[in-house]
């Protein structure tokens, strides 16, 4: 597919905004770095077609105001960390054209509809608007990890699209990152390092990571119904007592059940330590609670470390579990003493991840990929739906996104049928053997629950329920 750039510009904010140099917290400086990109397609009424460049660079230019750090530029100072010069310069918007119709559009051409980033200095945000032949078009967005986390992205588009339609901003971002900084204990002492800054295990018999990060990866999209969901859930809860809490979430079944096929698929020998990383947003487990809508960085990845022949070998309820305790890590005094540990870093460039990997030329850097499996949630945050005007789009997914080991649990788009994507990004050489565990693992699983219950109607369901999979 070609893509056309006919112009580009810097949208800056429609009023005057503060000017000056914006410190980031700890947790803003440390993991994935990079620019996250999503693309929204669109087929909109045929109306909208030249009113569409003029609304959105309109409400870019409002939401910017409000918003006006990403409409900035980063600037490093010591030990590799970063601030945010809050100087309205502005946010570059190209536009393009497609020769191609949206339904000739292929996964593997999704990269050419997000702008690439190349301006000194670096923006925080790019936007690209492509149009097609058919009158479609897309909305192409990097936005930078360090910027932003997923709650704060989603908080963005949403104010956007409101104005877009003409609408009144409803919630203001709130901007003082400081608070977290608040977090850390005064005065400063030295903190051991979180077990989340351990280099993650490798390959039994391997002294390091190098040939594991040059294997190919490919990426695969595997739909999960409501109905799967419920009985997965339904499994996993079978073996939790009264000590266990409340019955597992969909995310902490979904991510063991996917934590325990990964196993499989890699062919792990039983004693093969695999780490599991889990992003988990603090804004309602800390105290005092942030902001629901403060802007920056307020998520904390946290691993659960087990062996491959437990996971496998123990009931579902074993991993979801394993899951829930990760999670549970996260209270107040666990964000104070990283944070702690981090501000009394000389140099954060060693926690810092500006591509897919990080890693040394060496091969001894970190490598989050196999043995071990990162599952991120993006079901609470509203990137679907987005109505900028004229219509809902008919696509909205991450471009690019991830290295081997990286899963991505998001709405499948359908509204109200309670089905899920799961984006899995694994070594070419597994994914196959990934999706046929992935399924019938769960088939077996919920045939075993119903078994046990004695439900011979439902056995029937579950097994017509599993002939659409992918």
């Amino acid at each position: 597919m070609k893509i056309n750039l006919n112009s580009s510009c810097l949208v800056k904010p429609a009023e005057p905004t503060w000017n000056g140099s914006l410190a980031l917290s700890e947790l803003d400086q440390i993991g994935s770095l990079a620019y996250v990109s999503l693309i929204h397609l669109y087929r909109p009424p045929q109306d909208w077609s030249e009113a569409i460049s003029r609304t959105l660079k309109s409400s870019f230019s409002k939401v910017l105001v409000p918003f006006h750090p990403l409409a900035g530029r980063w600037s490093r100072t010591s030990g590799g960390r970063l601030q945010i010069e809050c100087s309205g310069l502005g946010v570059p918007l190209t536009e393009a054209e497609s020769e191609a119709t949206l339904d000739e559009l292929k996964e593997f051409e999704h990269h050419q509809l997000v702008p690439s980033v190349d301006l000194e200095p670096l923006p925080l945000v790019a936007v690209q608007l492509t149009r097609f032949k058919c009158g479609g078009v897309c909305l192409g967005v990097a936005m930078s990890h360090a910027a932003v986390d997923g709650q704060s992205a989603s908080h963005f588009y949403t104010e956007w699209a409101r104005l877009a339609r003409g609408e009144q901003l409803q919630i203001q971002p709130f901007l003082d990152r400081k608070l977290l900084g608040d977090l850390g204990r005064k005065p400063h002492y030295a903190s051991p390092p979180p077990p989340e800054f351990d280099a993650p295990p490798l390959l039994i018999g391997e002294s390091s990571c190098k040939s594991e990060r040059e294997k190919i990866t490919i990426r695969a999209s595997l739909r999960l119904t409501k109905f799967q969901i419920e009985m997965l859930r339904r499994k996993a809860n079978e073996n939790r007592g009264p000590a266990s809490g409340s019955s597992f979430t969909s995310y902490e079944t979904i991510t063991g059940h996917i934590w325990r096929c990964s196993c499989k698929a890699r062919r792990h020998m039983r004693e093969q330590q695999t780490r599991l990383s889990i992003s988990v947003d603090i804004r309602r487990r800390v105290q005092p609670p942030l902001p629901k809508t403060y802007l920056g960085n307020a998520v904390l990845d946290v691993m659960a470390l087990d062996y491959a022949g437990d996971l496998v070998s123990k009931p579902l309820f074993y991993a979801a579990s394993k899951v829930r305790e990760a999670i549970n890590k996260v209270t107040t005094e666990y964000v104070a003493s990283t944070i702690d540990f981090l501000s009394g870093v000389d140099d954060l460039s060693s926690f810092q991840d500006w591509n897919s990997i990080s890693i040394d030329d060496d091969g001894k850097g970190f490598f989050f990929g196999n043995p071990n499996l990162c599952v991120t949630s993006w079901l609470t945050l509203k990137f679907h739906g987005l109505d900028f005007g004229w219509g809902k789009e008919i696509y909205m997914g991450p471009v690019d996104y991830g290295s081997d080991g990286d899963c991505l649990i998001v709405p499948s788009g359908n509204d109200g049928d309670g089905s899920v994507i799961v984006i899995v990004c694994l070594q070419e050489a597994h994914m196959e053997a990934l999706k046929k565990f992935f399924y019938e693992d769960m088939e077996l699983l919920v045939h075993e629950s119903c078994c046990l219950n004695s439900d011979r109607a439902e056995i029937i369901d579950i097994k017509s329920s599993f002939q659409m999979k992918v």
